[in-house]
């Protein structure tokens, strides 16, 4: 069994995954690689939730801020770039960490996905207009015809997904759950997923107060500056799309930020949907530190068992 060890840091948007993986991170003398996808993007600042410049100073990170907006990404990009990652930093560590609430890409790089074509650009239109024309039933419906394999697990009110396995499947002419792998890939390190969760008042709380300085952060005028992008795929997520739509008039502005609050904790719930189904996370309270660390010098203990 390798000595190196990976810990994976996952669990909701607001629950406290950063700020836990800052002190695991100064605690092991290690670096940090994001998998949240929305923090990928430069331009996308405010509404991102990223670690403050303090806190990048403090711990280095990789994949924050390492895309545009205009460029086309996904797991299977993340997953090579991200191995090729950890094990540059494997050389000078035993322990690195990976925080973040994309389930997709924290599962790319633990457990692997076999070869994805390339995005086709045309392809990807096409089925945006269905959606904003026909909406997200029409995509559904095809998916479900198609691949109910896959249509059986994804989330189906993520376009973003749907659309991904129309694409696949239209470039291949085969199913896209038969790209994805049914059991995990073999890696030259351990991992140790550790999930955060809270009490779910205390989560809503908390992402509610995070929205509210989100927008005293000057996001409306961030969302102001990318509007004339809004089509691009990287911009439709929670937050962004709500504050286009006020920019276009179809709410007024409390009617935002409630919005953005609720899909927000939607969003939220949807995580937890995807990790709680890990058997392999071990679950923690954000406060429960002592625990966490000793739990990860447990499994430190175990890769190292003859």
């Amino acid at each position: 069994m390798s000595t190196k060890l990976l810990l994976a840091i996952v669990g909701p948007t607001a629950v406290g995954k950063t700020a836990l993986s800052l002190n695991i991170a100064e605690k092991f003398r290690t670096e940090i690689v994001s998998a949240d996808s929305r923090q990928f993007y430069r331009e996308m600042e405010i509404g991102t939730a990223k670690p403050s410049p303090d806190e990048l100073q403090r711990i280095p990170h990789h994949f924050i801020n390492n895309l545009s907006i205009h460029d086309e990404y996904n797991a299977g990009k993340f997953e090579k770039e991200a191995l090729a990652c950890v094990s540059e930093l494997f050389k000078t560590h035993d322990k690195v960490i990976l925080v973040g609430g994309s389930g997709l890409f924290v599962n790319a790089l633990c457990n692997g996905f076999d070869e994805l074509p390339e995005a086709d650009i045309e392809l990807r239109e096409k089925y945006e207009n269905i959606l904003k024309k026909k909406g997200i039933e029409v995509i559904q419906q095809e998916l479900m015809e198609k691949d109910p394999v896959y249509y059986g697990t994804v989330d189906k009110q993520n376009p973003r997904r749907l659309i991904r396995a129309l694409e696949v499947i239209h470039q291949t002419g085969l199913p896209y759950s038969q790209f994805r792998k049914k059991k995990a890939v073999s890696r030259n390190f351990s991992v140790c997923k550790i999930g955060l969760n809270i009490d779910r008042a205390v989560l809503r709380e908390r992402i509610e107060q995070r929205v509210d300085e989100m927008i005293n952060n000057h996001w409306l005028e961030e969302c102001m500056k990318l509007y004339p992008q809004r089509g691009l795929s990287s911009l439709k997520t929670v937050g962004y799309t709500e504050i286009f739509d006020y920019i276009e008039g179809k709410n007024d502005w409390n009617t935002t930020i409630q919005n953005i609050k609720t899909n927000t904790w939607h969003y939220a719930k949807r995580q937890l949907t995807w990790f709680k189904k890990d058997e392999a996370i071990k679950w923690f309270s954000p406060d429960e530190v002592e625990d966490i660390y000793k739990y990860i010098s447990s499994a430190a203990t175990d890769t190292v068992k003859p």
